[in-house]
């Protein structure tokens, strides 16, 4: 990797120095590097990992052992796959076995500079470590993401994700090591945040999907036009599958009059792991960064490319924790393909859920963003959708609500059952009810929207 250089500063203070702003890449000699010159690069890295984890971690080296693989077994990059897997539980198990920071740890505890942790929704929060340099290196990829989609110095960057020991708290520092001008709003009410876009003219932000269409909802309400009363260019946003659904991207676009990036990012790792370029044709994940693997979530054989399967990773340069093949949980596609952009690391093409949210219903299966995907195409709705389960005579059913714009003048039953036939042909299965609600009848998110409601009493376990 490029380390950073430094120059002194007038007052003798040291500062990062930038690309020129009419640069199309961060670090072009990495984002450009051919695909046998990252394979090179990758197992350098992997072979000097796996031996550090050894050495420094007691639970990689006894899950080594048992795997029956030792560091100078890594020959090839593909050699990762003889290595053990780690996943969100084993990392909760290894921190509550060796409180606070767990025996995955490669480093003195004197070394970690800075936390994050997770909001421990489905269990113990758990924590992601930085040593300086790591540190270090998550602000300067994330600015690389953001010099991606064009931010550049003359830009006025309002960070609205929340602070409190959030992994992407810090992400503001890469903004700033682009040049852009850092407005660290945090969250805050919906009003106060429009005040601050407005008042500073800012012209990015970053924030989920159905924020971003709450908060211009907000705006209408308050009598502000998205595209006329701010000053936004650009907005990112993340932590839900929508920004890579066309359809929902381009309504937010239209409702801001803005171009929109997707990032996706893992707590357990840093910040925003990849992220859209200005091509907007898939999320870039750098492998001098990364392993990807693609898994089928069953055989946890790799699939093809452009197939759906299971997102795996390898950090390769993080020191105080690294993850082995972390098994994400997330069900995406991913191309090899060079992008028009000329960069040459692997897209993301989609984010299609979790494993965990993924529904069984007479044996195929659902996911909330497939049905996202058909509402939001059709132009009588909204696009707020919520997806009801429940079980009925020993068989997994739903139901799906969505919202009629009052402008439109259609029969709701008619409605309904187009809508009903869209979802079967997308899915593969129809629900048993399109329920036609009124604008706004369905609550609205201010993080992240709440778009399955599981009334079954007991789920069938694996």
């Amino acid at each position: 990797m490029k380390e950073l250089q430094k120059t002194q500063g007038g007052i003798g203070v040291e500062v990062y120095s930038k690309p020129d702003p009419k640069e199309k890449y961060w670090d072009p000699e990495i984002e450009t590097m051919a695909p046998e010159k990252i394979r090179e690069l990758q197992l350098e890295e992997l072979k000097y990992m796996v031996k550090f984890c050894y050495e420094n971690s007691p639970y990689y080296k006894k899950a080594f052992d048992e795997a029956g693989v030792s560091p100078d077994k890594i020959k090839t990059v593909e050699d990762v796959r003889h290595l053990p897997f780690t996943n969100k539980q084993i990392e909760r198990e290894r921190q509550e076995a060796m409180p606070d920071l767990g025996d995955m740890i490669c480093v003195p505890e004197d070394e970690i500079v800075y936390i994050s942790a997770s909001s421990g929704s489905t269990g113990v929060p758990t924590i992601s470590p930085f040593t300086a340099r790591d540190f270090d290196e998550f602000q300067d990829y994330q600015a690389r993401l953001f010099w991606g989609i064009g931010m550049r110095p003359w830009d006025r960057y309002v960070h609205a994700l929340n602070f409190t020991l959030f992994v992407g708290g810090p992400d503001v520092i890469g903004a700033m090591r682009t040049g852009a001008m850092g407005i660290w709003a945090g969250t805050i009410p919906s009003e106060r945040l429009l005040f601050i876009l407005r008042n500073f003219k800012a012209t990015i932000t970053w924030t989920t999907p159905s924020y971003a269409w709450y908060l211009g909802e907000t705006a209408m309400k308050e009598g502000l036009d998205p595209k006329k009363d701010f000053n936004l260019k650009k907005l990112i946003v993340a932590g839900e599958p929508g920004g890579s659904i066309p359809a929902t991207r381009k309504a937010i676009q239209d409702l801001w009059g803005v171009e929109l990036y997707d990032f996706y990012g893992l707590s357990d790792l840093f910040g925003a792991n990849a992220g859209m370029c200005e091509a907007q044709n898939g999320l870039h994940i750098y492998e001098d960064h990364h392993i990807v693997e693609v898994l089928d979530p069953e055989t946890l054989e790799p699939v093809g490319d452009m197939e759906r399967g299971e997102l795996v990773l390898t950090t390769l340069r993080k020191m105080a924790r690294p993850m082995i093949r972390f098994r994400t949980g997330d069900i995406v596609t991913v191309t090899w393909e060079k992008c028009d952009c000329g960069r040459t690391h692997p897209r993301m093409m989609g984010v299609h859920g979790r494993l965990d949210d993924m529904l069984i219903i007479t044996g195929v299966n659902v996911f909330p963003s497939d049905i996202e995907y058909v509402v939001r195409q059709d132009k009588r709705l909204t696009g707020e959708y919520r997806m009801i389960v429940y079980r009925e005579e020993h068989l997994d059913r739903f139901d799906v609500e969505v919202e009629k714009l009052d402008t439109a003048d259609v029969n709701e039953e008619l409605l309904a059952k187009e809508v009903r036939e869209a979802i079967k042909v997308r899915v593969g299965v129809a629900p048993r009810r399109v329920i036609v609600l009124r604008e706004g009848e369905i609550p609205r998110a201010t993080h992240k929207a709440k778009r399955v409601v599981d009334k079954r009493e007991q789920v069938w376990a694996d």
